[in-house]
C-alpha cells in the first residue's frame, strides 16, 4: 500500500483500516501521508492556508496528481464527534472518507455527500 502515517502525538491512534480506504478512493497508485497532528499545528496550517485561526480535526493537501497529504487533529475529531453524538472511531473514520474524498477532487456539494454516502456504507461507517 501507498500510504503513510506518522503520529506526531502521544495521543493512540483508533484502529481504523486507513489503507482500505485510501486505495477504494484514491487508487493504489495514490501516494498518501496521513499525519496525525496537534491542536497547535494543525491551527497553524488552518491559518496558513484558510486563513482561520482555529484549530480544526482534519486537512487535506494534495500535492500532486497522485499524491497528497492528510492532516487530522485526534483531539478535535474526538469533540467533534460529541457534538454530532457519533462514536469517536466512527467519526475519525468518517473524517478521513471526507478528507480522501477531497483528494480526490470533489468540493462540498451533492456529489460530493452521494460519493461519502456509497463509501461509508462500504466500510459500515
Amino acid at each position: 500500500m501507498r500510504i503513510s502515517i506518522e503520529n506526531t502525538t502521544e495521543e493512540t491512534l483508533p484502529k481504523i483500516d486507513f489503507a482500505a480506504i485510501k486505495e477504494a478512493v484514491l487508487g493504489d497508485r495514490y501516494d498518501l501521508s496521513v499525519v496525525i497532528t496537534p491542536p497547535t499545528e494543525i491551527r497553524k496550517l488552518n491559518l496558513i492556508y484558510r486563513n482561520l485561526d482555529t484549530a480544526t480535526d482534519i486537512l487535506s493537501f494534495p500535492l500532486a496528481p497522485n499524491a497528497g497529504e492528510i492532516h487530522i487533529c485526534l483531539s478535535e475529531a474526538r469533540k467533534e464527534a460529541k457534538k454530532f453524538g457519533r462514536n469517536y472511531q466512527n467519526f475519525l473514520a468518517f473524517l478521513f472518507v471526507h478528507g480522501c474524498a477531497h483528494l480526490k477532487g470533489y468540493d462540498h456539494s451533492s456529489k460530493m455527500e452521494k460519493f461519502e454516502e456509497q463509501l461509508r456504507q462500504k466500510f459500515n461507517i
